[in-house]
């Protein structure tokens, strides 16, 4: 009887620990999953309201260049933020000649209210220039690609295609220019000239942009809006960058306009991909939580938490190198 009663007790005791480890393990994933999406949601109201303490601002453009909302929310997030000034950290061939717009446009906006520096890293090329062109003072590294000033309109044209396999498109148009060039058909001469016109209209516009904002003359701006892509080295002389250097001589720059000395430069990134990626981490930390644990995590999440309280067309380069 004494063993079968010892064994119960056994059975019971090892039930109850089950339950309690159940428990912890729940309430730690909860907690810690509050916690994080509390901080993220804290750095998100705080960057909307424009509460953060002094610092410089760095924001990334990278890749194709669309001016979606994403990059343009985070832009108007940073003009409306305590950031003393900022960093625009470009390297990219460029993307569509609107959407390049956008972004000067919106980075415009924010330089008349902050000191604004770009700085090309490996690639600043055709839209992405015209993004740089919307910092007061350019810095590149010496190998860095600059330029590419123009704009492209390309289609694919497979009419020589379906005659080899005896495949013709029927179609009934409007006017003749109607959906032209269409790819299906050989391009008439009047479809390429409405299509020269667009070229020709946003690549005016994007050499009056160069000239307006680098304060070229007619002479300087013509050694420069080939089409051709200059190394840092070249784009100095050129007029296309303001200085050779490295992020060290941008915050510089931003100092000499007022901006304090030593102030923190933080990374301003999307309220999406902040507030995922934190609960990826809350997740995964949940996962190897267990009894002995957890009063440590607990701890250093409490720590964390006070030392957190006090705180178209396309205008782009085809040659990008990998």
């Amino acid at each position: 009887m004494s063993m079968t009663s010892n064994a119960a007790d056994y059975l019971f005791d090892r039930r109850r620990l089950r339950r309690k480890l159940l428990f912890w393990r729940t309430a730690g994933f909860l907690l810690l999953t509050l916690i994080i999406v509390g901080f993220a949601l804290m750095a998100t109201s705080s960057r909307s309201a424009g509460t953060f303490v002094p610092h410089i601002a760095r924001i990334r453009i990278s890749g194709l260049i669309t001016g979606d909302e994403k990059t343009l929310k985070l832009i108007r997030d940073v003009g409306a933020s305590s950031a003393s000034g900022v960093i625009v950290d470009i390297d990219s061939p460029g993307g569509t000649t609107v959407g390049s717009e956008r972004v000067y446009d919106a980075l415009r906006a924010v330089a008349e209210k902050k000191p604004m520096v770009a700085e090309i890293r490996t690639l600043g090329a055709s839209g992405a220039y015209i993004a740089a062109l919307g910092a007061d003072h350019i810095v590149a590294y010496g190998n860095s690609l600059v330029g590419s000033i123009g704009v492209l309109f390309e289609f694919p044209n497979v009419s020589k295609l379906l005659d080899t396999v005896g495949v013709s498109v029927e179609k009934i148009k409007s006017s003749p220019l109607k959906a032209e060039p269409d790819g299906f058909t050989p391009t008439s001469d009047a479809a390429r000239a409405a299509i020269n016109a667009l070229v020709a209209d946003s690549y005016a516009w994007f050499k009056g942009l160069v000239q307006q904002r680098r304060g070229m003359s007619d002479e300087e701006l013509a050694a420069v809006d080939d089409g051709r892509v200059f190394t840092g080295r070249q784009s100095l002389p050129l007029k296309l960058i303001d200085q050779i250097g490295t992020e060290k001589d941008s915050i510089a720059w931003l100092e000499s306009k007022g901006v304090a000395k030593n102030l923190p430069v933080r990374d301003w990134k999307p309220d999406s991909d902040r507030v995922f990626g934190l609960l990826g981490m809350a997740t995964a930390l949940a996962e190897t939580l267990d009894a002995r644990t957890l009063t440590q995590v607990l701890k250093g999440l409490a720590a964390a938490d006070a030392a957190h309280s006090s705180e178209g067309l396309q205008a782009i380069w085809l040659g990008a190198p990998e």
